[in-house]
């Protein structure tokens, strides 16, 4: 993808005016949606127009196993918590070009993935090599990947955390920016010609 400014991008997607927020991929519990929403709160009240997108369908084998029992109890949190308004669920597999719209709209892309052990994500990958500012736990691969400043690493498990990495990024665009470059500039050598 080229990295582009987000807010060329957003009117394709209806996004236009919103602080995008974005985690995507087959959706299912060791994404860690649940603790962005918990941030979610805070975020608004100091930024009102961020908006979180999930974006994907649910993990096929956890619908098997659950029904879609996850998403409606993350639905129910967004209710819950007043946030219908700044939580949109985009509830279907996407193909390359419009995850690429997605991608390039989005202010941050989160990975806040519980699993500390985790040795590889393909959204991080994703994320970094659209230029684009990157909160996330620090799972095995984020850190090898984003330290030392191509990202913000946040405490697993902490909604105070991540909604502060979020309202740090989304006050300041040429913070946000630097970081989306750096970690731009270090994805090249994974970019499909290269590999």
């Amino acid at each position: 993808l080229p990295q582009v400014a987000a807010d060329t991008i957003k009117p394709r997607l209806g996004l236009q005016g919103r602080a995008v927020i974005l985690t995507f991929g087959l959706l299912e519990p060791d994404k860690g949606c649940g603790s962005i929403i918990e941030a979610m709160p805070a975020v608004v009240a100091a930024v009102p127009t961020a908006l979180y997108v999930v974006l994907g369908a649910t993990d096929p084998n956890s619908l098997a196993r659950e029904g879609d029992s996850y998403r409606a109890s993350l639905e129910a949190m967004v209710a819950a918590r007043g946030l219908t308004q700044n939580v949109k669920f985009v509830d279907r597999f996407v193909g390359r070009v419009e995850l690429g719209n997605w991608l390039e709209a989005a202010d941050i892309i989160a990975t806040p993935y519980p699993d500390l052990d985790q040795t590889v994500a393909a959204t991080l990958s994703f994320a970094m090599a659209a230029g684009k500012a990157i909160v996330s736990t620090p799972y095995a691969y984020a850190v090898e990947m984003l330290s030392p400043d191509r990202g913000r690493l946040v405490s697993p498990g902490s909604p105070e955390a991540l909604s502060a990495a979020f309202i740090e990024l989304l006050g300041d665009t040429e913070l946000r920016a630097a970081m989306g470059r750096r970690a731009y500039q270090h994805s090249r050598n994974m970019v499909w010609w290269e590999v």
